[in-house]
């Protein structure tokens, strides 16, 4: 049977938990995640633990942050005066925003705390510095990248 290799085209059903047990994300009630591996449309962890797995396969992966979203930066925190903020807004812990970087890049961004005048945005991945487990089963091989020969 095919083992998946880098250029393929999967189709993954997954279940993302944190190492305390909690649901990040999952695929179920939905069409399984398609997507060729080594593309980086995926994080590292994932791309190397669906390869060499057989359509069927079903296995638990563990994959340290560094592998995932990366470490935290601190640089990513930010302080914003409130008088940037619409005046019919309420600003609330926790609220994630999108913010543009003035050249066209949109990122989000998460309110993590409130001071009298100004309001701390966290822009990093929610998920950066978490180790991630997955549970993994490998519907299908839908194809792959051609290998071309040359004499």
């Amino acid at each position: 049977m095919a083992q998946v290799k880098k250029g393929d085209k999967v189709k993954v059903h997954y279940h993302g938990k944190l190492t305390s047990g909690e649901t990040f994300d999952s695929s179920e009630g939905r069409d399984p995640l398609e997507f060729e591996v080594g593309s980086g449309h995926v994080i590292k962890g994932f791309d190397d633990g669906v390869t060499g797995m057989e359509p069927g396969e079903k296995k638990t992966i563990n994959i340290p942050f560094l592998e995932a979203y990366g470490a935290r930066n601190p640089e990513m925190v930010i302080q914003v005066t409130k008088d940037k903020f619409p005046e019919d807004m309420e600003i609330e812990l926790g609220l994630p925003l999108m913010m543009s970087d003035g050249q066209g890049h949109q990122f989000q961004v998460t309110i993590v705390e409130i001071l009298e005048d100004s309001v701390m945005l966290d822009a990093n991945h929610p998920l950066a510095g978490k180790d991630l487990i997955f549970d993994l089963e490998l519907m299908e091989i839908t194809g792959g990248t051609p290998l071309i020969i040359m004499p």
